[in-house]
Order: C-alpha cells, then sequence, then structure tokens
C-alpha cells in the first residue's frame, strides 16, 4: 500500500507561481498594514480602543456561537459546562463592549503578565541551554530581559501606559507584518515563476 506524497519541487514551484500570479494583492494588503501600523503608532489610545473593542465582539460573538452549539447539542456530556463557557464569553464581551477604556486596562494587565512571563521563561531557557545554544543563548537571554523591561515600563506607566501599551504594540506589528508582505511581493514580482 504506498502513500502519495506531494513532491516538494512541485508543491515549491506551484507555491512560486502563486504567489507570482497575486505578488500585487500581497503588496496592497503589506502597504494597507503598513499604513496601519503607522496610524496605530502614532495614536496609539485609538488603537488600544479598537483592540479592545474588536475583542469584546470576538468573545460575544464566540459565546453566542456556543450557546447556539450547547444548546443543539444539550444531551451532550459537559453540557453545563459548556453553557457556563458561553455565558463567561459573552459577559466578558459584553463587559469590554460596555466599558472599554476598563478593558484597555484590563488588557494591558493581561500583556504586562504576557511580558513578565515570556521574559522569565525565555531567560530560564537561554541560561539552562546555553551548552547546546553556543552562540545564540545571549540572544535569547536579551530578549527575555527585554520582555521584563517592557512589562516594568508598562507597569510603572499605569494606569496613563494603559492608552499607549496595546496600541503601539500592535502598530509596530502590523509595521513589521506589512513589510514582511511587501517584500514577498517584492520578490515574487522580481523572481520568474517556475515551470513545472
Amino acid at each position: 500500500m504506498s502513500t502519495l506524497t506531494p513532491n516538494p519541487r512541485n508543491v515549491q514551484a506551484a507555491l512560486g507561481r502563486a504567489l507570482h500570479e497575486h505578488s500585487g494583492l500581497f503588496l496592497a494588503e503589506g502597504i494597507i498594514l503598513v499604513l496601519l501600523g503607522l496610524i496605530a503608532i502614532v495614536v496609539p489610545p485609538l488603537a488600544s480602543l479598537a483592540v479592545t473593542l474588536v475583542i469584546g465582539w470576538l468573545f460575544v460573538i464566540s459565546g453566542i456561537a456556543g450557546l447556539i452549539m450547547t444548546f443543539q447539542a444539550r444531551h451532550a456530556p459537559g453540557f453545563w459546562w459548556a453553557l457556563l463557557s458561553a455565558v463567561v464569553a459573552i459577559v466578558a464581551g459584553g463587559l469590554l463592549l460596555w466599558q472599554p477604556l476598563v478593558g484597555v486596562l484590563s488588557l494591558t494587565f493581561v500583556l504586562i503578565a504576557f511580558f513578565l512571563v515570556d521574559g522569565i521563561l525565555s531567560i530560564f531557557l537561554a541560561i539552562e541551554h546555553r551548552r547546546e545554544l553556543v552562540g545564540r543563548w545571549a540572544w535569547i537571554l536579551v530578549s527575555g530581559i527585554v520582555d521584563l523591561v517592557i512589562a516594568a515600563i508598562i507597569w510603572a506607566g499605569l494606569p496613563g501606559s494603559a492608552a499607549w501599551a496595546l496600541g503601539l504594540l500592535v502598530g509596530i506589528d502590523l509595521v513589521f507584518g506589512g513589510t514582511a508582505l511587501i517584500m514577498v511581493a517584492r520578490a515574487a514580482r522580481r523572481d520568474a515563476p517556475a515551470v513545472a
């Protein structure tokens, strides 16, 4: 019995053709992401508020979907847990939508916790695996220290830092993501698609 495995060269050629054919879309998306990222960096409080509202709507929609699925499968095991989970999602989303400024502050605490935990784990990883990561472990260590510094800066600036932290970081992410798409589009336009 044989299994069909795609030839990596065929997959690579197909991907190259698709990128070449749609490079304009990648370029447009990249430019839009960079522009949105720059707006978020210039006006981080607006971006922080927008992130909070989007997360609020995501919670509400996922909670409603969870309620529908839970009631359609009401005889399945775990009904009450699934029902509780859906209600919690709707309530959390509703609170973010009802008081988005409080939501920005709450999400900033989550962001601080993320940078704190990620920083500590990165430092432990670097120290524990410094023998295996010769020449590279210092970069992981520095990354962990930078995470801790970011957490400390945001924490020290509370509550005022809540206004800019989410928006600024989302903006930076959008700029880097958009730039990556622009570079992919430029490379796809430059490189002729391979013929299979």
